[in-house]
């Protein structure tokens, strides 16, 4: 207190007590000035984003909006970034859309909500199609054919001669004739073994379920309906595409090209 009073008792006392507080001032102000500064700076920093690139419907997974192209990569301010808003697209696995999001919106996880782990419309969208096919162990590969694996699938019908009207010629006899319906589809659940124990027989059946298109869809309930089916099991990677000719009994035993063997039922191609 002496000293101070010393101080303030003279003028350059006085002086030196002002410039210390104008010092000190200046200090505060600056520390202030840098956190301001520093505050702003992090408002306006970018931050990553996925934005919708194209509608995304009230109920559509979000394991296929993290996949299927529904979202584009964005960065914006920090203070411009949505409560929620979604960076990492796998975060959306096991969720399913609860609102429509529109072009151009963040995604945030007030727009998805949980679904059922195992549900079968988490791994379908736009024209795809999920269809169990009923087959006995050795059609369907029960027990080796699994969910994740990608097959071909085959149909076999007997067949009648077309008329030039094209319509089927009821004098001509059935002939046998295999065919290429689907190529390299989807596994999405299937049996891990074929049924046994009392009961069981050879035609015991099991539903094996593909993911196809919809056009795909109906020619595979037709061929399961008024045929046989066949399922093939492809290589997980680095399959060669499989040609989509037909067999018939020509074709194996004397080596008929299938454009002839096709023309012999009438057919123009």
């Amino acid at each position: 207190m002496q000293l101070a009073h010393k101080l303030l008792s003279t003028r350059g006392g006085t002086v030196a007590v002002a410039a210390v507080g104008a010092l000190l001032a200046a200090a505060v102000f600056l520390g202030y000035l840098h956190r301001y500064r520093s505050t702003v700076n992090e408002s306006a920093a970018p931050m990553t984003v996925l934005v919708a690139k194209d509608f995304i419907e009230k109920g559509t997974p979000g394991n296929v909006v993290g996949s299927e192209g529904f979202f584009q990569t964005s960065t914006t301010p920090k203070d411009e970034l949505k409560e929620g808003a979604i960076s990492d697209p796998d975060s959306l696995r096991g969720l399913v859309a609860t609102k429509d999001v529109y072009p151009g919106q963040q995604l945030t996880v007030a727009d998805f909500g949980p679904t059922a782990a195992d549900a079968l419309t988490n791994e379908i969208a736009g024209e795809e199609r999920a269809i169990s096919l009923a087959l006995d162990s050795a059609h369907g590969m029960i027990g080796n054919a699994r969910a994740g694996d990608r097959v071909d699938v085959y149909g076999a019908f007997n067949v009648r001669r077309l008329r030039p009207d094209g319509t089927v010629d009821p004098d001509a006899v059935e002939r046998p004739v295999l065919k290429l319906l689907v190529e390299d589809v989807l596994v999405l659940d299937s049996p891990d073994a074929a049924q046994a124990g009392f009961g069981a027989s050879a035609q015991q059946t099991s539903n094996v379920t593909v993911r196809v298109t919809h056009e795909q869809a109906a020619r595979l309930a037709f061929s399961s309906e008024n045929g046989k089916v066949w399922i093939v099991l492809r290589p997980r990677t680095g399959g060669d595409p499989t040609p989509p000719d037909v067999v018939t009994l020509e074709t194996v035993l004397f080596g008929v090209e299938p454009v002839a063997a096709v023309r012999s039922f009438g057919a123009r191609q």
